[in-house]
């Protein structure tokens, strides 16, 4: 008995030394959990805050005007006044505002008349957003109604809604473009950082050292395959969601297949890095799940508004190629070729592929460690 607990002391001392020579067990278990309870803590949340929201008042009455005092002041709505329909139009499929509130000019005298109307325009690509905004206005204009009914007689205030660019309100429709995003992640970054760590695991890789192969060919050469695949699934995607979902595509269908080459290109390119600086399979698939897979998820708009985070939260998410993609992708589906949206999201995602590609080239090294 007394020797066998010495032998699983002895066994399990050694086990604990292991550990603590591995960075990479110990980076899983300690920092891991950190990231994950700091990024999920403070970066989801299902409440929308400070959602850009448009008011039109084409009727400048005091009942007019107080009819939208709940929009001030309120952690939900971050209010921009505008002097038209067309100037607020434009602000919506710029992106710049969320949702347009507007107050007809005839308001004050059919409230009087017991049937006064408010109409709220909404930006239907991020569903889950458009309907946590409908709800924050109707409450506050049933509210102020049932005021104005209780203190001075007046009628009810009907609320017209329209939600732009998802006319159906169907969820699939928001849902596709993200879908489509973990996809070509999951492919481009999850199957290619396997690749060149699974060549130095075997030692095949060294082979290559004796011929003349250069580091961009040997890139090109483990990159076309896994490119090919990804590709093979963007198109299964987009077909099934046009002829099952019903998804519309507004916008090009050349525009999007062109961002996501580039998105795809990105994601092999992390794959690389991933693979040549772990130089172990399963330590490779591991840091792709946490710095590919989890950020698609949580940090590109996916499942929440971004905007309803913490600062520091959106400027993480903007220096990660997956929000730049997401945006791009609801764009073309639902809203069609905006180009003040779609241009900037081009430029980040052309950056981030000639940096990571870049990247990958310069850290392979061409010899035997």
């Amino acid at each position: 008995m007394k020797d066998g607990l010495r032998r699983i002391r002895a066994l399990t001392v050694k086990e604990f030394r292991e550990v603590l020579r591995d960075n990479s067990s110990l980076a899983m278990g300690i920092l891991l959990p950190i990231i994950l309870i700091l990024v999920i803590g403070y970066g989801i949340t299902l409440d929308v805050k400070h959602a850009p929201i448009g008011v039109v008042l084409e009727d400048t009455s005091p009942e007019a005007q107080r009819v939208v005092d709940f929009v001030d002041g309120s952690d939900y709505f971050k209010p921009t006044y505008l002097t038209n329909m067309p100037q607020a139009v434009k602000a919506l499929e710029q992106r710049k505002i969320d949702a347009i509130l507007r107050v007809p000019p005839d308001f004050s005298r059919q409230l009087h008349q017991g049937d006064g109307r408010l109409q709220l325009l909404l930006y239907g690509t991020d569903t889950t957003t458009a309907m946590s905004i409908q709800s924050y206005v109707e409450t506050a204009v049933a509210q102020w109604s049932a005021k104005q009914m209780a203190a001075r007689g007046i009628g009810a205030v009907d609320l017209e809604t329209r939600l732009w660019f998802n006319d159906a309100h169907e969820s699939t429709w928001y849902f596709i473009p993200g879908l489509i995003l973990m996809v070509v992640t999951l492919i481009g970054v999850l199957l290619t950082a396997g690749v060149m760590a699974r060549e130095y695991e075997r030692g095949t890789f060294e082979s290559l050292f004796v011929t003349p192969v250069k580091k961009g060919e040997v890139i090109v050469a483990k990159v076309i395959p896994y490119f090919c695949i990804a590709l093979l699934g963007v198109f299964i995607c987009l077909v099934l969601s046009r002829f099952l979902f019903q998804v519309p595509l507004v916008g090009s269908l050349a525009l999007l297949l062109f961002l996501s080459i580039i998105y795809l290109l990105t994601a092999l390119g992390i794959g690389l890095v991933i693979s040549v600086v772990t130089k172990a399979q399963f330590m490779a698939t591991q840091v792709a799940l946490l710095v590919s897979f989890l950020p698609s998820i949580m940090l590109s708009g996916f499942l929440f508004d971004l905007r309803s985070t913490p600062r520091w939260v959106q400027w993480i998410a903007e220096f990660l190629p997956f929000k730049h993609y997401l945006v791009s992708l609801k764009t073309i589906f639902l809203a069609g070729n905006l180009w003040p949206v779609i241009l900037p999201q081009t430029a980040a995602m052309v950056a981030f592929m000639a940096l990571f590609l870049g990247l990958a080239l310069k850290i392979i090294r061409k010899k035997v460690e």
